[in-house]
């Protein structure tokens, strides 16, 4: 029934946005965590699979330390295609983060993957997820990362649990502590949910 669904849904985003190369979400149809990123990056459209590249190196490393296996969750992102702008220096196509349209563009589509999955914990990496997922503008993952709150979601009540995104660890390195602190305090949910 859910993979069933989540085909129909992916169908048609497919079809709504076929100047586009859209990455769909990845995973487990019943698994238990649901992990939001921002949108995929070119190593993801070559794929066509979210969190592979230097992501997912992040990635193995998060379920390493989790004591999981990538087939255990469901992977997506915000927004399904690579939104890109010319590099100044290369004239070549590098990542920028996704416009408010975009995010809004994909929303209800992210929610409807959610509800369609029904995991006990949702964790977003980073800003952009974080603010879909809660509905505010105004929250930054810097207050909300390491804990655990509840959001709704098409009238169903989810857990959430925010980190900062794997990449920000590579340009921030003292972040590296805190997400490792982040993520054991995760384990201790997830064994306890």
């Amino acid at each position: 029934m859910k993979k069933q669904k989540l085909e129909e849904m992916n169908k048609k985003i497919v079809d709504d946005y076929k100047e586009h190369e859209i990455v769909l979400g990845d995973g487990s149809h019943d698994s238990t965590i649901v992990l939001i990123g921002e949108a995929p990056g070119a190593k993801e459209v070559e794929a066509k699979k979210p969190f592979v590249g230097q992501a997912g190196k992040y990635l193995e490393e998060f379920l390493e330390i989790l004591g999981l296996d990538r087939k255990e969750l469901y992977i997506t992102n915000t927004v399904k295609f690579r939104p890109t702008r010319k590099s100044s220096k290369t004239g070549g196509e590098i990542n920028r983060p996704p416009s408010k349209k975009e995010i809004e563009d994909f929303k209800e589509y992210l929610f409807d993957e959610i509800d369609t999955i029904k995991p006990k914990v949702i964790v977003t990496l980073g800003n952009v997820p974080l603010k879909t997922i809660t509905k505010d503008e105004d929250a930054k993952i810097g207050d909300f990362h390491g804990n655990s709150s509840k959001v709704t979601i098409n009238d169903s009540e989810y857990n959430l649990f925010p980190l900062y995104h794997p990449a920000a660890v590579i340009y921030r390195r003292e972040l590296k502590e805190v997400y490792h602190k982040d993520l054991k305090i995760l384990k201790d949910f997830l064994n306890r949910s």
